[in-house]
Formats: structure tokens, C-alpha cells, sequence
């Protein structure tokens, strides 16, 4: 075995140190009477209503308007896009058709204080604005028109004359002014990209093919039935003719109590302990260092809840989510014990210490991996399913479950972290301390005492 470099364990171990402490803790500073968050910590998750309550809202057409089923379920496009849209996956919504309301629950935001429900529903009830631009930046695209000047949006399919397949696309019907200000663009325009907004989240961007003068255009993908659908009804939500009230409100408490929190806390630095007792007891040296590639790959799971990288935004944390994160961390343990016992194995065989490193570390590969490629692909499926992306919905129906997705993407999250730190960062810092010849000793690694 080609050892590693001593300093490499110290380098691995302080790394780790880092992520662990600031993902917990976060780092902030002060702008005046201001608090800035430069690192997002364990206090920015927004918790699921399960573990800290939120709110429910009651919405109804303003000024007494008779709203439609199709105008209905615009409406809960608009708030779907919304609360996605702030990465909030643990809420429900409930269309009532007969009596024109619509319920709506969703969970504080991390840094609420006064839990006021008036204050938390202010930006959902806003009206939506609908908003085609050139190119695809908010800031800088042209605006062309708005969703005032769209009649409607359907779907339908055009046969295509290469495969003879029919592809689905989406219908758009403009006014008479739409249709004067979308052919000027679109002539304007050939080849370019015309970018569909709701508020400033991107709904769709189309290349245009031809001049459209018509007032008739149809956006082609690759979507299916469902995704057709759910991009129509978005593009019907911004063209509204009525805003909305709400009708009533109040507070959900949460199922866990007010104390879950902490004693989730508490219990989880228990079984830390405990874990770090167990490994140091069975597995000595080995099992100190796979407790230290645990803590990293706690580290990577919270950061990727958290917000801690800007690619990720902060995420909706439920109990099934925690379950998720469990599961994945005794994943991490399995695929370290699996690794110090075929270590152990070879050592009483009576071969070298690096010999017995290198055969233990490449003998569990196959079977760590093959136990979480089949964990990812499972949680993957959930994401698909249950998420709010809606991709397998031509199979499985349109549907988006906070709970079941929380779960899936904590799961996926904790297994990639187990590659990086359980697999990775563990073996590099054991190649690295057996280096050391005051640690080169069998028995810290599971042998047998000389005789």
C-alpha cells in the first residue's frame, strides 16, 4: 500500500473540525443594530409544522367574484410556484370549488420572531405578475408584455414530421394588444430566447422559431401531459382578473410540542456519544477515525438543510426529514464497521499492517457501495415523485408530498456525504496516521497481541 503523507490526517481532521463547528453554529456578524449571516447554521432551517408549527390561511376571490374551477386551480398554480419557489415543501393546499375558497398551510420561516400570521401571508396573498422578456435575465430583458395581455394558456399536441410522434406543447392566446407587441418581438427576435416570469421566478424560456403575428403561439419541450398542464395553469395564474383576500387565519401548533427541538438536540448528542464510545471500544484506532469522518458527514448533511451553500437554499426540515438524516448517518457507521472488520480479518491472518489496510479498505468497497447506490436510487424516486419538480407525474400523477420528499433528499443528501467522508476522508486519514511509527502498533488497528 502506498501510504499517505502524515500531515494529510491533521489537514482532513481540522477541515472536518470547521464544517462540523460553523454548520452548526453559523457565522454572523453585525452591520450596526443589524445582524449579517455570512455561513447559515443549524438556527437558519426553516423546521416543518410538525416540529414548530406555521400558519394557515384561508384565501377567497376579491370583491365578491364568482370564480371559476379553471380560475380555482389557477390560483393554486400561482401558490404552488410561490411557496416552491422559497424552497418551503412541507405545506399543503386545499381547493374548495363550490364555495370559491382555497385553505393554505405552510410552516414559520427560520428567523420568525413575533409569529405573526398577518405578516406571514402578506407575500403569499400578493398578486402575481406574469411578464415575457427578452433573453433570460430579469433584470436587464426587455419586458414585451405582461400576463394581462394573455387570454389563455392550454395544452395540446402537434404531430411531428420526422417520427410521426406527437409532442405535446403549450397554447398561447393573446389580445389584441398582446398580439401587436408579441409579433414586433417575436419578428425582432428570430433565434433568440423569450423568457416567461412569474414575479422573478423563471417559468419557462422558448427559443423563437418564427415571426408570430397571429396572436396564436405554442411553446415546444419535452413535456409531458402533466408538465404541459402545470405550465399552462402557471401561465394562466398571472393573467388573474381578481386578486385576493383573505377570508380568515390563524396559527398551527406543532404536533411535537414546544420543547421537541431541544430534546431532539440532547438525544442527539447521546447517541453521538454513544457511538463514539462503541466505535473506540470495538474498532480502537479505526473507529475513532470513522467517528471523525461521521462528524463531517453530519456536517455536509446539515449545510445541505441549512442553506450553507448559496446552490442550496435553506430547506424545509420535517421529522420524516430527520429520519431521513438518521438513517443515512447509520448508514455511515454500517460502511465504517464494515471496513475496520475486514481490516481486523486480515490483520489475524498475521500480514503486514499496510497490507491489511490496503485488502481491508478494498475488500468493503463493493459491498459499501452496492448498499448505497441502492439507498440513492430509492431516494431519488421519492425526490421524483413527491417533490415539488413533479418529473415521474405522467406515471405516478401530479402530487407534492413535503413530508415523503423531506424524507428522500435528507436520505439522498446523507449518503453522498457517507462516499465523501465515510469512504473517503476516513480511509485518507487512516493511510495517514499508520505512518506514524508510534501508531503502527496491530492492536490499535483490531490485532491480536504479539506473543
Amino acid at each position: 500500500m502506498k501510504r499517505t503523507k502524515k500531515p494529510v490526517f491533521f489537514i482532513v481532521f481540522v477541515i472536518i473540525l470547521a464544517l462540523a463547528y460553523t454548520s452548526v453554529f453559523g457565522v454572523y456578524g453585525e452591520n450596526g443594530d443589524f445582524k449579517v449571516t455570512y455561513i447559515k447554521g443549524i438556527n437558519d432551517i426553516r423546521w416543518g409544522i410538525d416540529i414548530k408549527g406555521g400558519v394557515e390561511a384561508v384565501f377567497a376571490p376579491a370583491d365578491g367574484i364568482d370564480a371559476s374551477e379553471s380560475e380555482m386551480e389557477s390560483v393554486k398554480a400561482i401558490l404552488d410556484l410561490r411557496l416552491v419557489s422559497q424552497n418551503v415543501t412541507d405545506y399543503e393546499i386545499y381547493p374548495d370549488y363550490t364555495n370559491d375558497r382555497i385553505t393554505v398551510r405552510f410552516p414559520w420561516k427560520s428567523d420568525e420572531k413575533n409569529y405573526n400570521p398577518d405578516e406571514a401571508i402578506k407575500e403569499l396573498a400578493a398578486t402575481a405578475e406574469l411578464s415575457f422578456k427578452v433573453g433570460t435575465d430579469y433584470q436587464s430583458g426587455e419586458t414585451i408584455l405582461t400576463g394581462k395581455n394573455v387570454k389563455r394558456a392550454y395544452t395540446s399536441y402537434i404531430q411531428t414530421t420526422q417520427t410521426g410522434t406527437r409532442e405535446h406543447v403549450v397554447n398561447l392566446e393573446f389580445d389584441e394588444e398582446g398580439t401587436k407587441k408579441f409579433a414586433d418581438a417575436t419578428s425582432a427576435h428570430k433565434g433568440e430566447q423569450i423568457s416567461i416570469w412569474m414575479d422573478q421566478d423563471l417559468v419557462s424560456a422558448p427559443s423563437v422559431d418564427q415571426a408570430i403575428t397571429d396572436g396564436n403561439g405554442y411553446i415546444r419541450g419535452d413535456f409531458t401531459a402533466a408538465s404541459a398542464a402545470k405550465l399552462a395553469s402557471t401561465i394562466n395564474a398571472g393573467a388573474l382578473p381578481f386578486s385576493l383576500t383573505v377570508e380568515s387565519y390563524g396559527t398551527i401548533s406543532p404536533s411535537l410540542g414546544s420543547y421537541a427541538l431541544d430534546a431532539m438536540g440532547y438525544a442527539a448528542l447521546a447517541a453521538l456519544a454513544f457511538i463514539l464510545l462503541f466505535m473506540v471500544i470495538m474498532y480502537r484506532l479505526p473507529g475513532f477515525i470513522a467517528f471523525i469522518a461521521l462528524l463531517g458527514q453530519m456536517a455536509i448533511a446539515i449545510m445541505a438543510v441549512s442553506g450553507y451553500f448559496p446552490v442550496f437554499p435553506s430547506f424545509t426540515m420535517t421529522i420524516p426529514g430527520i429520519a431521513g438524516l438518521i438513517l443515512s448517518i447509520g448508514m455511515g457507521v454500517d460502511a465504517n464497521i464494515i471496513t475496520a472488520e475486514r481490516i481486523k480479518d486480515e490483520l489475524w491472518t498475521g500480514k503486514t499492517l499496510d497490507g491489511c489496510i490496503s485488502n481491508g479498505t478494498k475488500g468493503s468497497f463493493a459491498a459499501i457501495f452496492d448498499g448505497n447506490v441502492t439507498v440513492i436510487i430509492v431516494a431519488v424516486i421519492l425526490i421524483l415523485v413527491f417533490g415539488p419538480a413533479n418529473i415521474l407525474s405522467a406515471i405516478f400523477g401530479v402530487s407534492t408530498t413535503g413530508l415523503i420528499y423531506a424524507f428522500g433528499y435528507t436520505l439522498l443528501v446523507g449518503v453522498i456525504a457517507n462516499f465523501i467522508m465515510g469512504v473517503g476522508a476516513s480511509r485518507l486519514m487512516l493511510r495517514s496516521v499508520s505512518g506514524f511509527k508510534f501508531l503502527r502498533n496491530k492492536r490499535l488497528y483490531g490485532g491480536k497481541k504479539k506473543s
